[in-house]
């Protein structure tokens, strides 16, 4: 952000367009983060996440188009969809592993301490179909309405309370049967 700001300056001064200042307030970027991590996302790739998110808004307002309403909510569910897609590569890079081990004939260990609440919690949103992950992420840990949920998603409320339904239900089965609850 620092060089951004040099730019900004100098282009004062040159008659270039002028950057913005950081699209995300503090308060915001503690959000996006938590939804990124909340989503899955690992700790060392959260930074990158919320630059992400920054980038986005700048591409937005750079192209013209009208600034979200409530940029706090926009930014939140950006950030679920981009731990959505961070899942979804992470998938596909465990898939061509699992295909590589095949053929040397590897096995993968597998076991994890599910004693802990959270750690259960976890693992159970991360068996969760994107979808469900995502309005539960959004829903319970970044604090939106259902009704901007469904708004953001341009999905109908009822989609919404659906997803949120089958993802808590799945969750407390998946916490009754580990014995954690």
């Amino acid at each position: 952000m620092a060089v951004l700001r040099r730019m900004a300056r100098r282009g004062q001064r040159d008659g270039a367009p002028v950057v913005p200042d950081d699209p995300l307030d503090a308060a915001q970027e503690r959000r996006v983060r938590a939804v990124l991590a909340l989503g899955g996302v690992p700790q060392a790739d959260l930074l990158d996440g919320v630059q992400q998110v920054r980038l986005r808004l700048l591409e937005r307002a750079a192209s013209g188009k009208e600034a979200p309403r409530d940029v706090s909510a926009w930014a939140a569910v950006v950030a679920s969809n981009l731990a959505m897609d961070w899942h979804r590569a992470k998938r596909r890079q465990e898939r061509l592993g699992e295909r590589l081990a095949a053929l040397r004939q590897a096995e993968h260990p597998s076991g994890e301490d599910t004693s802990v609440l959270s750690l259960a919690v976890a693992q159970g949103l991360d068996q969760l179909p994107d979808a469900q992950r995502q309005v539960v992420v959004l829903r319970f840990f970044a604090d939106l309405p259902v009704r901007d949920i469904a708004e953001q998603l341009a999905v109908p409320e009822g989609t919404v309370k659906s997803r949120l339904h089958t993802a808590v239900r799945a969750l407390r089965a998946r916490l009754h049967e580990d014995e954690v609850v």
